[in-house]
């Protein structure tokens, strides 16, 4: 006997001015299951859950609930229909209590029309610890971790009876160990019945928990199948058209002598301590650890960000005392950040503002910016790094993942950096994005340039660095070759884990 489908859409379509998002594509969800939906940016993922939350209208096309057509015009209305979303930039009032976000809108009175708190504190923690949430209802929303947030807003739209909630990127501000809690928790709602709908970029956490998966692209249904069914590699190729093998061959150019940054015994207390290497011109080293090993520390110190207790930096021979952000800029070294959105760009200015940001000293004559110049600088390297966005006027808030991380690139490049730092460049990026990235590394290093590549995904460093160091909990663990890892077998992988574990490698 058939499972019965919860939710259902039909041939739904959805067009904007000049683009066709969505072109009947069919979707459905079962009671219990986690059903992945994956694409590159563009592929319409986005649209087509929008229109599922009643935050777009479909224009043609049916969405079936219980097997009842319905027309859904408003996110309240989809609730009211069980339908709940679980977003990647968590939304709940910062300074209110968990308590108080599980009833905004309706916080319970008592008989004297005051807040009844007793009520709000005794539902709230009922749901959490009804899904082994140990978190307080009466603590503050903004003294929780990225993680612990993440938690209550599943509570509280379970709270609102959901059926099915959508994932959107849930793990991309997570460590490794508030990934796994997150999938505990998702195997909890299963168990309940609730459909799950997940969206991400990371391929491997779809292998992991998904039952099904659909893929999208430029806005056509590729492909529905069971998870089990279908491997890493078929599943680039249906988004992307070329296999994950394909995506990380990038041309890897003959290794200079010639020695462009070197680190001697940098050590930061109860961080990081006698961390030594060498950068060579043209080369791309990764730097592989688990989160909270201190790999964004030590770069954060190479760049001035943050200050380190001893050890030297040396750059293209000569020793540098890096004390700041600009004493690095001054030696053409960039760092491109993890949290690019919060660090490494200004979200509300335009592609133009933010590629000129380290250039505008030189553009600017008694305070007066020269307009032709900016305009000028920003044009080239939109053109050149193919930022794609429909004019460098347009903010950079609106661009993708994969564009925002160009845009960051292009600052530096628009500045003549010739030593570039990337922490995580590929996060949030979806594999068409992450191909062209890589790519653009290709090209940095042809021209000269050097890379510095934290990831904590092991097939990017396998695929792209020409060496690697490991880091563990803030010590240098080994360095291996790309000869030693180029197979990207299992053992390859078992011996970098092990190294970023703390245990030696025979």
């Amino acid at each position: 006997m058939e499972r019965s489908v919860i939710v259902r859409m039909e041939q739904i379509s959805k067009s904007f001015p000049g683009v066709k998002a969505l072109d009947s594509v069919d979707f459905s969800v079962y009671p219990g299951e986690v059903h992945a939906l994956v694409g590159e940016n563009g592929a319409g993922k986005s649209t087509l859950i929008k229109i599922l939350m009643g935050a777009l209208t479909k224009d043609s096309g049916a969405i079936i609930i219980d097997g009842q057509k319905i027309d859904i015009s408003t996110p309240s209305q989809a609730k009211l229909y069980g339908l709940g979303a679980v977003y990647q930039d968590v939304m709940l009032a910062q300074h209110l209590s968990v308590g108080e976000n599980f009833f905004l809108g309706k916080l319970p009175i008592t008989a004297y029309r005051t807040i009844n708190w007793k009520v709000i504190y005794q539902e709230a923690s009922k749901v959490l610890e009804n899904l082994n949430i140990k978190i307080d209802p009466k603590k503050i929303v903004k003294d929780l971790t990225a993680a612990q947030q993440e938690m209550v807003v599943i509570a509280k739209t379970l709270h609102e009876n959901a059926r099915v909630v959508i994932f959107d990127e849930p793990t991309a501000l997570l460590a490794n160990e508030e990934t796994e809690e997150l999938f505990k928790l998702i195997q909890k709602l299963k168990e309940k019945g609730v459909g799950i709908v997940y969206i991400s970029h990371r391929l491997e956490e779809i292998f992991k928990i998904s039952d099904r998966v659909t893929v999208l692209k430029d806005g056509k249904l590729v492909n529905t199948l069971n998870t089990s069914q279908t491997d890493e590699n078929s599943l680039i190729s249906m988004m992307v058209g070329r296999s994950a093998k394909d995506m990380y061959s990038i041309g890897h150019i003959a290794k200079t002598a010639e020695i462009v940054l070197e680190i001697k015994k940098l050590s930061k207390k109860d961080v990081f301590e006698n961390i030594s290497f060498k950068l060579h011109k043209g080369e791309i080293l990764g730097m592989f650890g688990l989160v909270g090993s201190g790999r964004t520390d030590i770069v954060r110190c190479i760049f001035g960000a943050d200050a380190f207790d001893s050890g030297e930096i040396w750059v293209r021979g000569e020793r540098a005392f890096i004390k700041s952000p600009l004493d690095a800029i001054s030696k053409g070294i960039g760092l491109l950040p993890e949290d690019r959105k919060k660090q490494g760009l200004c979200l509300n200015l335009s592609v133009e503002t933010n590629i000129n940001l380290a250039l505008y000293p030189e553009i600017t004559t008694a305070g007066i910016i020269h307009a032709a110049k900016e305009r000028k600088t920003a044009e080239a390297f939109r053109e050149k790094i193919a930022i794609k966005t429909p004019s460098v006027s347009q903010k950079v808030l609106n661009l993708s993942g994969g564009n925002q991380q160009k845009v960051v690139m292009a600052k530096w490049l628009s500045k003549n950096s010739k030593i570039f730092i990337f922490d995580e460049p590929t996060a949030g990026v979806d594999v068409g994005a992450k191909a062209e990235i890589y790519k653009l590394f290709e090209k940095l290093t042809r021209d000269g340039n050097s890379i510095i590549m934290i990831s904590s995904y092991l097939p990017e460093i396998m695929g792209v660095a020409d060496r690697a160091i490991v880091i563990s909990e803030g010590k240098q663990t080994g360095t291996l070759l790309r000869e030693e890892y180029i197979g990207m077998t299992n053992e390859d992988e078992e011996k970098f884990l092990k190294l970023a574990s703390g245990l030696k490698v025979s």
